[in-house]
């Protein structure tokens, strides 16, 4: 693959015999329905399984995407009086990725890393790209300094002018704000950044509040839920094993019976101690004042005071504090999965010491990118060239400096090419072009372990031990074989790969 040039020029020089730089390609392939270890833990310890519900016991079509869009905004122009012409927008399924962070004063949506910095060539205005030299000279470098990044939950809030959008109900958001920031660029309408961003958020918001999104499910379940992802297999094998299982979700309770009829039938109750609705995560973890109030089946609120979370019974909000007091479910004794990383995840970890499962859906897409061949040589040349820069770049001669500047100029064209396998604007979901994205480092902080969904479960037995891989870090030499995860190593496939990174 080195063209005659390179190789001339290492032979001649001695340096080194330039196939030692170039990694061997490996013919090893991740199974997608691996389970992914952050954290060391035993299912055998886990005696109560938690879980969320929306885009974790249950899956959504991208139809949902499509209504959601198109609800919020028609509330834009129909009550916040936006142009007509927003209408000749459509959902686009393909332009945003889950993560990004967005500049509520700058109206700018972009792609940060775990250290900060900008990806540059990831940051759009409306539809369009923002030149890299505008977004360094705007935010003078590509850092985007602590003080102005999101708070802990991904808000924009006291202060901090980026929002990070970190639900998969965020992707029809993160597209309406784009689609309304470029009609007002192409119609020089003149704008505040700041009232668009809340509007947007606000009609959003009402297509979940006013139940818009929640009747239009229910009225065509098939269209909207996707039954395959096993989550009743899952279910069943964990109360076959004697397992308590538990659901605590922001949604209705008439939404969620209907759902889980269609997934698991009409008795999904009995497979569950303690069901709570409308559970106002994350201000369900953390609020001590909100009680449980018991709701009947026909969706009555009952007044009496709550002194057993009883199975069958239904509850509204809520708290986690007086969850841990009526049940005594504390500690690593319990595992929560759910898809959201700071409303779901992330203070179950940090304060209580439950174990936490992150259900990724795009987990699955990126892996399978990961597995092709177009990929496998496009990453294997990136090493090589990366590994012949570190090594000849302390040769100043001219004929050198000729050389490594054309390998520095096939480097980035070989970045932007992995970056855009994965999506054309915005790359992966877990790494920036070298480092790992923010959505990267907040998932390895909150998550024990990752999938792409529940039924990744059905792989294991409730006994597997999950161990993360020990990769070398930068001061160590990489003295063991690199592995792949032990699950995926068990679960039969043509074959695993190890990769070093999605771009």
């Amino acid at each position: 693959m080195l063209c005659d040039l390179k190789v001339n020029y290492l032979l001649t020089h001695k340096c080194f015999c330039p196939t030692d730089l170039i990694p061997v390609i490996s013919n090893n392939f991740v199974n997608p329905d691996t389970i992914f270890a952050n954290n060391q833990m035993s299912l055998q310890d886990i005696e109560i399984y938690g879980f969320d519900y929306d885009y974790t016991l249950a899956f959504y079509s991208s139809h949902l995407h499509t209504l959601i869009f198109n609800i919020a905004r028609d509330i834009l122009i129909d009550e916040h009086r936006y142009p007509e012409g927003l209408k000749e927008y459509d959902y686009m399924p393909n332009f945003v990725i889950r993560g990004l962070h967005y500049d509520v004063q700058k109206a700018l949506l972009m792609k940060i890393d775990a250290f900060h910095y900008i990806q540059l060539g990831t940051v759009y205005r409306g539809l369009n790209p923002v030149p890299e030299k505008e977004v360094i000279a705007m935010y003078e470098g590509s850092h985007v300094p602590l003080e102005i990044m999101s708070d802990f939950y991904g808000k924009s809030s006291q202060g901090h002018t980026m929002k990070q959008f970190m639900d998969i109900f965020s992707l029809p958001e993160m597209t309406l704000l784009s689609c309304v920031n470029d009609y007002f660029m192409k119609h020089n309408i003149d704008y505040e950044p700041v009232h668009l961003y809340k509007d947007v958020k606000e009609a959003i918001g009402d297509v979940h509040v006013r139940g818009i999104m929640y009747r239009a499910v229910e009225a065509d379940i098939e269209k909207y839920i996707c039954y395959g992802e096993q989550t009743h297999a899952v279910l069943r094998k964990l109360s076959k094993n004697g397992k308590k299982m538990f659901l605590i979700t922001n949604s209705p309770f008439d939404f969620v019976d209907r759902g889980m009829n269609y997934i698991v039938g009409k008795d999904w109750r009995d497979l569950f101690d303690v069901v709570i609705v409308q559970a106002d995560k994350p201000g369900f973890f953390n609020d001590r004042r909100k009680p449980f109030r018991r709701v009947t089946d026909k969706g009555v609120l009952l007044w009496d005071r709550i002194h057993h979370l009883e199975k069958g019974q239904i509850y509204k909000q809520g708290n986690l504090y007086e969850f841990l007091r009526l049940t005594g479910w504390r500690g690593s004794k319990v595992l929560y999965f759910g898809d959201h990383i700071y409303s779901d995840l992330a203070d179950l970890t940090l304060k209580h010491g439950w174990r936490t499962g992150a259900i990724i859906p795009e987990l699955r897409k990126e892996i399978k990118i990961m597995n092709t061949e177009e990929y496998v040589h496009t990453m294997t040349w990136l090493q090589a060239l990366t590994a012949l820069l570190e090594q000849m770049q302390v040769h100043q001669d001219p004929a050198s400096q000729t050389v490594i500047q054309q390998w520095i100029n096939e480097r980035e064209e070989m970045r932007l090419r992995t970056k855009d396998i994965f999506n054309a604007q915005f790359g992966s979901l877990f790494r920036t072009y070298h480092n790992p994205t923010y959505f990267s480092r907040r998932l390895s902080r909150f998550a024990d372990i990752y999938m792409a969904s529940l039924s990744c479960l059905l792989n294991y037995d409730l006994q597997h031990t999950f161990y993360p891989r020990r990769t070398p870090l930068q001061h160590e030499s990489p003295i063991w074989p690199e592995q792949t995860s032990t699950g995926a190593m068990n679960i039969p496939f043509q074959s695993h790969r190890t990769t070093t990174g999605s771009e």
